[in-house]
């Protein structure tokens, strides 16, 4: 059941599509062949001019200092820098590469037959 309505609803948008599709074609064709009426085209009134805007005083900007062009003479003694202290980690241990062999058990003795 469900699968007829949405096969119905397929070709629905399908037919859809087409008309749609052959209507604009159409309407096109008829634009570009038949030519209409000649109307005046309308005249629109003039846009009022603009008010001119009061202008402020602006105080001008501050001057930006000059820069120094000498650099100030570098220190005569560099400091040393202290020595890092060494530190003595534990060694980690190290990781077996070898599986160890899993031991396999004898199967339980069966039981006797009368």
């Amino acid at each position: 059941m469900a699968s007829s309505k949405a096969f119905i609803t397929a070709f629905f948008l399908l037919a859809l599509t087409m008309s749609s599709m052959s209507m604009s074609l159409a309407a096109r064709h008829l634009m570009q062949t038949s030519t209409g009426p000649n109307l005046p085209k309308p005249t629109l009134p003039p846009l009022p001019s603009l008010p001119t805007l009061p202008q402020a005083n602006v105080p001008p900007l501050p001057t930006i200092p000059s820069l120094p062009t000498t650099l100030p003479p570098l220190p005569s003694s560099i400091p040393t820098i202290p020595t890092v202290p060494q530190l003595n980690l534990p060694l980690l241990p190290s990781i077996p590469t070898t599986m160890p062999s899993i031991p396999f058990l004898s199967p339980p003795p069966s039981a006797s037959s009368p």
